[in-house]
């Protein structure tokens, strides 16, 4: 039985990711491929690329779609350097394998919709660091900058920042840590 999402689960911190200011929003990128992507049930993840007029930012979106397939919608992302492509599309791949997708959407800002951002989070840096080319710092650095373009509040940044850092510096690899929240999850 395939579980039907109501609420596509999209990280608003990662889904308004720019490469720069609104002002040269208008700048184009190419779009990257996107990354092999399979659920925590094995089935491959579609994605799908969207782009609108007035549509500033790049964004993603991890849901089911109606006929119960796994999907990722990546809009915008012309707008976007490739690295913060390549996060996004780690991010919203990580809602997949960790089975953030099949489960009741948390409330937002609660408690566990903020866990399951930093677990996507830590589970997109790790795969950054084995299998992309990009590295740390300009991962970083343009989170930094567009966390701050949108309004974030530097706590929120710092602390995305710290987590992000922390995941990236400590632990092994993304299967391990993929494996650890999905043990995790059965016991709970």
């Amino acid at each position: 039985m395939r579980l039907q999402r109501t609420h596509p689960v999209a990280c608003l911190s990662l889904a308004i990711i720019t490469s720069s200011s609104f002002a040269a929003a208008e700048a184009m990128h190419s779009v990257v491929t996107p990354p092999s992507c399979s659920n925590n049930q094995g089935e491959p993840v579609l994605f799908i690329s969207r782009s609108g007029l007035q549509g500033q930012v790049a964004a993603g979106m991890a849901y089911r779609d109606t006929d119960g397939n796994p999907i990722i919608y990546r809009m915008n992302y012309d707008k976007a350097t490739p690295a913060f492509q390549r996060f996004i599309d780690f991010h919203e791949c990580a809602h997949h394998q960790a089975g953030h997708v099949d489960q009741p959407h948390p409330p937002r800002n609660s408690f566990g919709h903020l866990m399951n951002e930093s677990i996507a989070d830590c589970i997109a840096i790790l795969r950054l660091r084995e299998e992309a080319n990009e590295t740390y710092a300009v991962v970083i650095d343009g989170l930094k900058n567009a966390m701050t373009e949108v309004g974030f509040p530097k706590s929120s940044t710092d602390s995305r920042i710290s987590n992000v850092t922390n995941c990236y510096e400590n632990y092994g690899s993304s299967a391990e840590f993929i494996e650890r929240v999905l043990t995790q999850s059965r016991a709970d």
